[in-house]
């Protein structure tokens, strides 16, 4: 499964549809901080603990994917292309911070 195909079944099954109300955009919205929220609740035990529950993080992690793609699909935008954007920014400020 591609991560477009993923965000096209991701935003059916949370009822996602071309003009997604304040209201659904906002419970993406905040179910994306939530669960960003765990992922740093992990980190913080690690830090803690000194032990890293992988698979409770991995868990978490495919949670946030699971709003993030509901919000690229809310938003009309293919997540592959997001990708492709991002990592084009990043690149842009390593080459800027490299001619510094």
């Amino acid at each position: 499964m591609t991560i477009d195909e993923y965000a096209a079944w991701a935003a059916s099954v949370a009822k996602v549809d071309a003009h997604p109300s304040n209201e659904r955009l906002s419970y993406l919205g905040l179910g994306l901080a939530g669960e960003a929220g765990e992922v740093a609740e992990h980190i913080k035990k690690l830090l803690r603990d000194d032990w890293l529950d992988k698979a409770g993080l991995v868990e978490e992690l495919g949670d946030v994917i699971y709003y993030w793609a509901c919000l690229c699909a809310a938003t009309g935008q293919q997540p592959s292309e997001l990708l492709k954007a991002s990592a084009a920014k990043i690149k842009r400020r390593i080459s800027e911070a490299a001619s510094r």
